[in-house]
């Protein structure tokens, strides 16, 4: 038996639960297969605990969210498709990455509207990513910046050393021991600047860092930024435009070792120097002490053997200078005592005694020597002594 449906001012009136069939019938019969659709992961939504994933789907237009959709990922169909999408990306499934689904459009009266994903294609991302890759080092060569950072000298002995990476990161342990426990000695300077080293939210923590840095510049000799290892994906934050220009327009020279042996980032690509691993840029660092070391070594034998040679060259000259000094000095010591006994003889020829012995007198008044006869006066008392005795008289 039928009932009557209730009216409201002669329209009939439905349930919400009959408004949510009608449609679940209507998309039912509209969308019966499944669509391979592209989108954007704003929020993953994993529940360990249930193994269900609920991806918020989003498609932007510029920095604008143009559509957004809930998915669905049932636990069995999750763990397959994140094991083979691990398997040729390298990383699980995570926020902020484009992906290309083939999913089933579902409307369920108690949960709304979804889309039940059945597969993600790992190569679309990987595919994004190199387009994405591209797009950035296009830009930073139409702009000129591209190879700014490399054209910069990294100081003869880079021993500040301003470090952004993660403390408890094993690429930021192998960096510091591999570095500070050198074979020769060689000691630095090294700070710890902490940034996020993967996904969207590195590309923030690491420019606000290079900021930090650039603001105490006159303080370090050159940056490093060193990770451990990963897959390509979870690396794309090292194609950002952003992060790549700032690497590329740094006044000071920066030394990556990001962990990834496939494919160059667009950051490895403008940094000054790249190397895989921490490890290898610690080696970079060391080789320019060692250079360096090398260098003075070279100078310091060439030195030695310039000396050498001097020496060899001048050797016999020089013994045979120093057979002359003997004979040299004999003479000049005879010559001077020549000299001395002319002129001791002058000296007593020039005696009083031998003066006085030829005929001469010296007449002397108050103690002094008349040299002249038109100061004397009358009654001036002299006393003049000749070779033999003395006498005294009174000018008249």
């Amino acid at each position: 038996m039928s009932t009557s449906r209730e009216t409201f001012n002669n329209h009939p009136i439905y349930s919400l639960s009959e408004i949510a069939m009608s449609l679940h019938n209507v998309i039912e019969r509209t969308y019966p297969q499944a669509y391979f659709v592209k989108a954007e992961i704003l929020r993953l939504n994993f529940y360990p605990h249930s193994g269900h994933c609920y991806p918020e789907l989003i498609e932007k237009e510029g920095s604008a969210i143009k559509a957004e959709l809930r998915g669905v990922i049932w636990s069995s169909q999750f763990r397959q498709i994140n094991e083979r999408f691990m398997r040729i990306t390298g990383e699980p499934l995570r926020e902020n990455i484009k992906i290309l689904c083939l999913a089933k459009i579902e409307f369920s009266p108690k949960h709304g509207l979804a889309l039940h994903i059945q597969d993600i294609e790992p190569s679309f991302t990987l595919g994004e990513i190199m387009k994405n890759r591209a797009e950035a080092i296009e830009r930073l060569k139409k702009e000129g910046v591209y190879d700014l950072n490399r054209r910069l000298s990294l100081p003869l002995l880079p021993k500040r050393i301003a470090v952004i990476s993660v403390e408890t990161s094993k690429g930021y342990s192998d960096f510091i021991t591999t570095l500070t426990q050198n074979a020769a000695g060689y000691c630095f300077e090294t700070e710890l600047f902490p940034s996020i080293l993967q996904g969207e939210k590195a590309i923030t923590g690491i420019t606000s860092q290079l900021d930090a840095i650039e603001a105490r510049r006159a303080e370090f000799d050159c940056v490093v930024i060193v990770r451990g290892g990963g897959g390509d994906v979870g690396l794309s934050c090292y194609d950002d435009y952003q992060m790549a220009r700032r690497v590329a327009t740094f006044p000071l020279p920066v030394l990556t070792g990001i962990g990834h042996s496939t494919n160059l980032s667009v950051v490895d690509l403008v940094a000054h120097t790249h190397k895989i691993t921490p490890t290898d840029v610690a080696f970079t660092i060391l080789q320019a002490f060692e250079n360096f070391d090398n260098r003075v070594e070279e100078c310091r034998a060439h030195i030695m053997d310039k000396a050498q040679r001097i020496l060899s060259e001048h050797g016999e000259s020089l013994a045979k200078f120093t057979e002359k000094i003997p004979n040299a000095a004999s003479r000049i010591l005879h010559d001077s005592m020549q000299t001395l006994s002319f002129i001791e003889g002058k000296i007593k020829l020039l005696h009083p005694d031998n003066i006085l012995k030829r005929g001469f007198s010296i007449t002397v008044m108050d103690g002094r020597t008349v040299t002249d006869g038109t100061v004397l006066k009358k009654g001036d008392h002299l006393r003049t002594r000749f070779y033999n005795g003395e006498v005294e008289s009174t000018v008249e």
